[in-house]
């Protein structure tokens, strides 16, 4: 809204600008023409004020007087061609300074873009767009780092479940008079690092589908309080294994013109995050209502308290709040930039706060 807002300003300013020098350029013409008429007559009537006796001077008058119409024209048309030059000249010269400091804006520099003093308008709106660029420069740089380092990190730690998986199989396979005990444990541990490994080849295609697939939203009419009762009943298992109960606090019907499957997904990974990150035995909240004209829902759970410089980080790319790879808790990083994504295209809002060990999430639709 803000580009756009600020192009149509753009717009306006350079019609402006070019009425302002269409206006300076009939002035011009107009004086000139004006000064030649008053020169002409003045010059006719100093002339007839004086007696003359011959001359080259006296010749020359004679002759203007004699072709003066002609003389006026060839003065006004001169006048016209220097006036036209130099009101065209200057707007080449300036256009041709203006084309230079765009092309730059291709590979901006640190240096910033500086165009003679009748162009600071310009070059402030030039300067800005620089910053801009090297902004989304250096953030699609970092957004592809991060990227690289952890398919680097996922890379390594495929290695370590499937180590794990051969080397039971293996030892399964060769000790056929394992007793039964040792048997179940080493099938438990082969299948808990295959469960691993399939959660890191599901994180390689979450990245892959997340760069090559653009999400577009089929609405339809929904109840979100039903939606959100039978995500909450699949997530069960999930919050019993971590000893979570989740408790709803919605309205009877809360009706949403929305794409229920990319809805879906969000809450899905809202949810998860939650089972990742709440503190055993704690309780999950999850309410809504309508307000404003919207529609509001918020997911909060106890865990430890995000802070602020990570809060501000948690909807980026590839971002995750626990960095370590060792454990089993986050993913590639994209569920939380996925849901913004998804809420956006909506056009709604989602939001995180954390405070006194709690965290909250706050996603805000549009009402049908």
């Amino acid at each position: 809204m803000n580009d756009s807002l600020n192009a149509v300003k753009a717009q306006e300013r350079a019609r402006r600008s070019a009425m302002r020098q269409w206006g300076f350029y009939l002035l011009a013409l107009t004086a000139w023409v004006t000064v030649v008429i008053v020169a002409a007559f003045a010059g006719f009537l100093i002339c007839s004020s004086v007696t003359w006796y011959g001359g080259p001077l006296y010749s020359l008058l004679t002759w203007i007087r004699d072709y003066i119409v002609f003389v006026v024209l060839f003065v006004v048309l001169s006048g016209w061609v220097v006036i036209s030059w130099f009101f065209i000249a200057r707007p080449a010269r300036n256009l041709s300074l203006l084309l230079n400091a765009a092309g730059a804006l291709a590979h901006p520099g640190d240096e910033p873009i500086s165009l003679p003093p009748s162009m600071s308008e310009a070059q402030d709106q030039l300067n800005l767009v620089r910053e801009q660029a090297l902004r989304d420069a250096r953030a699609a740089r970092e957004a592809e780092q991060r990227k690289n380092d952890l398919v680097v990190y996922l890379a390594h730690d495929l290695k370590t479940p499937l180590t794990s998986v051969i080397g039971y199989l293996t030892l399964l396979r060769d000790e056929p008079d394992l007793p039964a005990e040792f048997r179940a444990r080493y099938t438990g541990i082969a299948l808990d690092k295959a469960e691993r490994l399939e959660d890191l080849i599901n994180e390689f295609f979450e990245i892959t589908r997340f760069n090559l697939t653009h999400i577009e939203l089929e609405k339809q009419t929904i109840d979100l309080t039903l939606m959100l009762e039978q995500e909450v009943s699949e997530f069960g298992p999930i919050f019993a294994e971590s000893g979570l109960t989740c408790r709803l606090c919605m309205p009877k019907k809360l009706m949403c013109s929305c794409d229920p499957e990319k809805l879906s997904r969000v809450f899905d990974n809202l949810l998860r995050n939650a089972s990742y990150y709440s503190t055993p035995g704690t309780e999950v909240l999850i309410s809504g209502c309508r307000s404003a004209g919207e529609t509001v829902l918020t997911f909060k759970n106890s865990g430890r308290t995000i802070p602020q410089e990570k809060l501000d980080r948690l909807f980026e790319q590839f971002f995750r709040l626990d960095s370590s790879r060792g454990t089993r808790t986050g993913g590639a990083g994209l569920g939380l930039a996925i849901a913004k994504e998804i809420v956006e295209l909506h056009g709604g809002t989602i939001s995180a706060a954390s405070s006194d060990g709690t965290v909250t999430f706050t996603v805000t639709l549009p009402s049908p």
